[in-house]
């Protein structure tokens, strides 16, 4: 199943990038690197240049045209040229399991603007619609309450907590597990 490369919501426009936007995305990246960093584990050294991001964008595309991952950049349709969020479907399993994993981190100069809830909708949408997935896990750190909250409102059940499943800047941290299979987000989402 070919899947696009781009796709719109309402407010936003969702695409897969090629190498050739790794200043936008290194840019991103150096904006919101104090946030980003308390909730991911330890950078690499060169994590802040531009031929680490051009390597990973190659990488990523790579991944989508294989359909073993997927990142959108997500991008305000007033503002095509700065990247405001990304969502990844990760780890995408076929075969009995018919999975993937949720990832996604927004700009915090748009938060509480329901940018990063319309652009996972339509994660959900592509993942469980178009690429006829049946299920979608996502992880969050106990004390991030916003992430928790979109998380439930978009209709995730939790699962339980993994114990000391990441090391985050020396130390195992718990990750709070949701999940939403694609019979619960046809229903809660309107898709028939």
């Amino acid at each position: 199943m070919q899947m696009n490369m781009k796709y719109e919501t309402d407010r936003l426009v969702l695409k897969i990038l090629p190498d050739t936007a790794a200043e936008q995305v290194l840019q991103f990246y150096l904006d919101n690197r104090e946030v980003f960093e308390q909730y991911e584990t330890d950078r690499s050294q060169n994590f802040y240049t531009y031929e680490h991001h051009k390597t990973m964008l190659h990488c990523e595309y790579n991944f989508a045209v294989k359909q073993s991952a997927v990142r959108f950049w997500v991008y305000e349709k007033t503002n095509p040229q700065r990247i405001i969020g990304t969502v990844s479907l990760q780890d995408i399993r076929r075969g009995c399991y018919q999975s993937c994993g949720l990832g996604y981190k927004f700009d915090q100069r748009i938060w509480r603007r329901g940018y990063a809830k319309e652009s996972i909708t339509k994660c959900i949408y592509i993942a469980f619609v178009e690429m006829k997935l049946h299920r979608m896990e996502a992880y969050t750190l106990p004390d991030n309450i916003a992430s928790r909250s979109l998380l439930e409102k978009l209709g995730f059940a939790w699962e339980g907590t993994k114990r000391q499943s990441v090391k985050l800047h020396g130390t195992w941290r718990d990750h709070e597990m949701y999940a939403l299979l694609a019979e619960e987000a046809k229903l809660l989402l309107g898709w028939f």
